[in-house]
């Protein structure tokens, strides 16, 4: 009996060892626009903080009704859209939808910031 209950264990480890490698996941796809010049803050800067620098300015807009800052969802949309779906988030291609694949985040804010459903512009409301 040890000796099957062994031999299973050898031969699941050895499953485990010689079961194939993952395909690794896609690096983003980072594209920006030529036109526009560079970003708010250097890649490593926005990388580790564009959340809390949208999450600020959505709570001037909302609260203060302040339009037009420097820091803008519009602004990112404008410069980092893909060429053919003219979105941030419409496909696994696209600026934001390719980053957080990447890093395994729920990306929410299309929902109601030009869905990709369609619909609504970017930026307007229902």
């Amino acid at each position: 009996m040890r000796l099957a209950v062994s031999a299973l264990i050898l031969a699941a480890s050895l499953a485990v060892w010689a079961a194939p490698v993952a395909a690794e996941v896609a690096r983003p796809v980072i594209a920006v626009a030529p036109d526009q010049g560079s970003c708010l803050a250097p890649p490593e800067e926005m990388r580790r903080r564009h959340m809390d620098m949208l999450k600020h300015q959505r709570d001037r807009t909302l609260r203060d009704g302040e339009r037009g800052a420097r820091i803008s969802l519009n602004g990112c949309i404008a410069c980092h859209a893909g060429k053919e779906s003219g979105s941030v988030a419409a496909s696994r291609q696209d600026f934001c939808e390719s980053c957080h694949a990447y890093v395994a985040v729920k990306l929410d804010c299309f929902e109601c910031h030009q869905p990709k459903s369609g619909g609504l512009a970017t930026g307007e409301k229902p």
